[in-house]
């Protein structure tokens, strides 16, 4: 049967995508190459990673796997998709095994239990969708897809006629004749059944429970030489049936429907990344379904970096959420603060949001408003390269320069504490150099940076710090807040916890003396 090809994961169209092979350059920085690995090792049958470094995805498709993924939701829909891929999965192994056969009529009867197994899982899956309530266009399309299919001539033909030669197989009735070392097949001339005569005979001679001595066959994929044997001989007395059995095979031996094995291996996609998420929701962090546009307004409520947050499941520990948002003339979040207080961690997360959104996936946090962007340019510090011949400084502008030829006013750009190796006065001068082409490029952003002059420099930043306790500015609170830039506020409170301000140390003096 031909059919057309039918795509959930990319489009609500029938049609094909081209997928990306390659991860994006800022995965890493990002440490989403860690997250898609997590996702996707217990499902490498699939090579599902192409899928996720496909970006970025138009706003149609991102609305349309967003209903997919709603739909899913649902435990009785998720546990049916799961039964039918661990039904086409089993139809998969068997047939590995059918061609590993070479005994002829065998491989061919094998044949027929992967043909009866794939036509059951089927028709069990789309019995199962139109008994659920489904929202999403690709389900519901897929959905009528699968009914049309089961009740069409092709379906019906391929079930029936599986059934009607096993039957057929399972009626022949033969004798064998073994005599020394040869055994010959002859057809069964319909001699009397004595096995009720001898069991009544005995009845009289059992004295309570006795062990049963009958030989119980099972069946294979492996047969004996003396079997295939045997099979070659009831072919002969049994023509019409085996002829039938052979035709079968040969017409039939690409009978798995292209639309569906294409399913079960794109709603991977979906399974996979759900299934990861659970694992972090249950320790009771949210996910939303954000709501995506060209608008560069953008708000977000107790987001979060899903690695680290898949981490600290692991470990038990608690994760800290934090809200951005980005208003009327604001493109750009500055971060400032104390080491340690979770800066690189509000950097990531921007970025992983963004991705994570422009592929159609829930995304971290209570809500979510982000902006559907073309490409995100990320630069993070890297250990020196001595290959290169360059210097740290060299290298880190010479990164910055091919982000800010590339970068237009439909990107993201993340720069997370640049320009570290240069004096301060160096880093100041080049800093406004960059933000001044950032600015003139209209993208928006986040700059984790030590120069508080950032923070202020123009109506389109937007001035966030890590905070402190401030009881003991020791102890990171990992909250990242809009506030004024202010490294002397950090600074005075560690030196009041250690008595070395001014007046302390005044004091400290006047009094020794």
């Amino acid at each position: 049967m031909r059919t057309e090809f039918f795509s959930i994961l990319f489009t609500p169209r029938w049609q094909v995508k081209v997928l990306n092979e390659k991860m994006p350059d800022f995965f890493p920085d990002l440490h989403l190459d860690q997250v898609i690995e997590t996702i996707t090792s217990k499902k490498t049958e699939y090579n599902l990673k192409p899928f996720f470094y496909t970006f970025p995805i138009d706003l149609e498709t991102i609305r349309y796997r967003q209903q997919v993924m709603k739909d899913l939701e649902n435990p009785a829909l998720f546990k049916q998709v799961e039964l039918f891929v661990q039904g086409m999965q089993s139809v998969r192994k068997q047939l590995i095994q059918v061609e590993k056969i070479n005994y002829p009529y065998h491989k061919e009867r094998m044949f027929l239990d992967v043909v009866i197994l794939y036509c059951e899982t089927i028709s069990a899956f789309a019995n199962a969708l139109m008994r659920l309530s489904l929202n999403a266009e690709g389900l519901i399309a897929f959905s009528r897809y699968l009914t049309d299919y089961i009740q069409s001539a092709y379906f019906t033909t391929l079930f029936a006629e599986a059934k009607s030669i096993i039957q057929e197989l399972l009626s022949i009735k033969y004798n064998l004749y073994i005599k020394d070392l040869r055994i010959h097949v002859l057809p069964s001339q319909s001699e009397a059944d004595y096995t009720l005569e001898v069991l009544n005979t005995f009845a009289k001679f059992q004295q309570g429970k006795v062990k049963d001595y009958k030989n119980v066959f099972t069946r294979s994929s492996q047969i004996s030489h003396v079997e295939a044997k045997i099979l070659e001989g009831l072919a002969t007395l049994n023509p019409h049936i085996f002829n039938r059995l052979i035709d079968y095979y040969a017409k039939n031996s690409q009978f798995q429907d292209r639309t569906i094995t294409t399913f079960e291996h794109e709603i991977q996609f979906y399974l996979s990344y759900l299934e990861f998420i659970d694992h972090i929701k249950r320790s009771g962090l949210q996910f939303c379904y954000p709501l995506l546009s060209d608008t560069k307004e953008i708000e977000v409520k107790e987001g979060f970096d899903i690695a680290l947050a898949h981490k600290g499941v692991e470990e038990k520990t608690t994760i800290v959420t934090n809200d951005f948002s980005l208003k009327g003339n604001e493109r750009l979040l500055v971060v400032t603060g104390p080491n340690q207080g979770g800066k690189t961690t509000f950097a990531r997360m921007f970025g992983q949001m963004h991705y994570l959104a422009g592929i159609g996936c829930p995304v971290p946090g209570v809500k979510a408003q982000l902006f559907l962007c073309n490409h995100i340019f990320t630069h993070f510090e890297k250990k020196e390269d001595i290959q290169n011949l360059r210097s740290k400084l060299e290298d880190d502008l010479v990164r910055l320069h091919r982000i800010l030829q590339q970068c237009s006013s439909g990107d993201i750009v993340i720069l997370n504490e640049i320009l570290t190796s240069a004096t301060l006065h160096d880093s100041i001068f080049l800093s406004k150099k960059i933000m001044e082409k950032i600015i003139d490029l209209d993208v928006i952003g986040v700059w984790v940076t030590f120069i508080d002059e950032l923070a202020s420099y123009s109506e389109k930043t937007v001035s966030m710090a890590a905070t402190i306790f401030p009881e003991n500015p020791a102890l990171r609170t990992y909250k990242i807040v809009r506030m004024p830039a202010n490294g002397l506020a950090y600074a005075l409170s560690i030196a009041e916890k250690y008595q070395l301000t001014y007046s302390m140390l005044k004091k400290r003096i006047g009094t020794k003396v």
